[in-house]
């Protein structure tokens, strides 16, 4: 049975690194709110669970749950004040020094009070602390919820699991002999639940970061249906890579991307279905493209790849495959505009595929022009809708499309 422990509660410090992982993400893409708060809920929580598993290097029992109950008292404040800031009950600079003050206060009285108890009675009251702070965060999250705040509702559930695992650890810092595998295996699930909850709602409350770096980055040029460059930004990309292109001539690689069938979408289903299709579009080609391509709308229906020091032909092509594949993939589209029916997931949708085509070239000539290279390429693209693999590339060679075979999987 010990085996089964280990493994449970490897999940869930398995879990920990993603998020921790998920944090350095966030930081390194400059946006440090969420980096800030994820990567604190995940060490606090992480060394709550290790401390009370008897992590700590501490073998006098006594001392050991003197120290279990300081740190249930200081880490289940610290959660406490996050989840209340996440939640947005601390907007105002007063509400946010009350709250402070009182978990201060609250946290510093339990362990005061401790100290008059014996060790175990003293630990105690540690975790009942911590329980009771989270029964209130519930209470909160619940009122919220009831008010029909989305992001309570994800809260509500992670605080449930919050609980569940609160209890398990408790029982087995008080009775560590004799306590069931079992507890073991519900909290450290319970655990696991919680974390996946909160990082929900990090990025539920914090996602408009990411979307704000973008319209800062790009201003005008920021589209809100693909969060892509639009037409005009692309445009400025391009001069602004052919330039440097001019400068110092390393070929550049081109993937020009169309849609053929936005169109008879928007006829049959209207303006929405074809914003929702360019929406899931430009997601595939964000979770497709390594990080060193630059990606820009081309048009109402295409987008455009530029990727500098392209010095590896093969590369380009086997990117654009990829590009294709991931692309052509059906998806249920809304057609609707009700607000309140997206909101509850009770739209009416209609499976769609995009018939993408795509043009691949590299420039390398030293008289090569932007205008030029993007015209040929969204001419490519357009040729490779008869093609049967939809890949168009460039011969520079023999000056000629080449259609890319069809790879049959093996």
């Amino acid at each position: 049975m010990e085996q089964l422990v280990i493994g449970f509660w490897g999940c869930y410090f398995g879990a920990t690194a993603l998020m921790l992982a998920a944090s350095a993400f966030a930081f390194r893409h400059s946006v440090r709110r969420i980096a800030r708060n994820s990567a604190v809920s995940a060490l606090a929580s992480a060394f709550f669970v290790l401390a009370f598993l008897g992590g700590l290097p501490i073998e006098d029992a006594d001392t050991l749950a003197r120290l279990l109950a300081h740190i249930a008292s200081v880490v289940s404040a610290l959660l406490a004040y996050m989840l209340f800031s996440v939640l947005g009950v601390l907007r105002q600079a007063a509400t946010r020094r009350r709250t402070s003050l009182a978990l201060a206060v609250l946290a510093g009285g339990v362990m005061g009070v401790g100290w008059l108890l014996p060790p175990l009675q003293a630990l105690a009251l540690g975790a009942a602390m911590a329980c009771l702070l989270g029964a209130e965060a519930l209470f909160l999250t619940l009122c919220s919820a009831v008010r029909g705040e989305r992001l309570a509702r994800v809260a509500v559930a992670g605080l449930c699991f919050m609980l569940v695992a609160l209890i398990g650890l408790s029982w087995i810092a008080l009775d560590r002999a004799h306590v069931p595998w079992q507890v073991h295996a519900v909290s450290a699930v319970a655990g696991t639940a919680y974390l996946a909850s909160m990082a929900s709602v990090l990025w539920l409350r914090y996602f408009y970061l990411f979307e704000l770096k973008e319209v800062l980055a790009h201003g005008p040029g920021y589209d809100p249906v693909t969060r892509m460059r639009t037409h005009a930004e692309t445009g400025n990309m391009v001069a602004a890579a052919f330039k440097l292109y001019h400068d110092d001539p390393v070929p550049l690689g081109m993937i020009v991307v169309t849609i053929a069938n936005l169109y008879t979408l928007e006829k049959l289903y209207g303006l929405a279905a074809v914003n929702h299709a360019l929406f899931v579009c430009a997601g595939r080609l964000r979770r497709t493209m390594p990080g060193h391509v630059d990606m820009g709308r081309l048009g109402e229906d295409g987008f455009l790849l530029l990727q500098y020091n392209c010095r590896d032909s093969g590369a380009l092509i086997q990117l654009a495959r990829r590009v294709q594949a991931h692309l052509s993939k059906s998806v249920a589209l809304n057609t609707g505009f009700d607000a309140h029916v997206l909101e509850h997931q009770q739209k009416q949708r209609t499976r769609w595929a995009a018939d993408v085509g795509v043009g691949v070239l590299r420039v390398s000539k030293a008289d090569a022009r932007s205008a030029s290279a993007v015209a040929k390429g969204r001419g490519m693209a357009r040729t490779a809708w008869s093609y049967p693999s939809r890949v168009a590339w460039f011969d520079e060679k023999s000056g000629e499309i080449v259609a890319m075979p069809v790879i049959r999987p093996s």
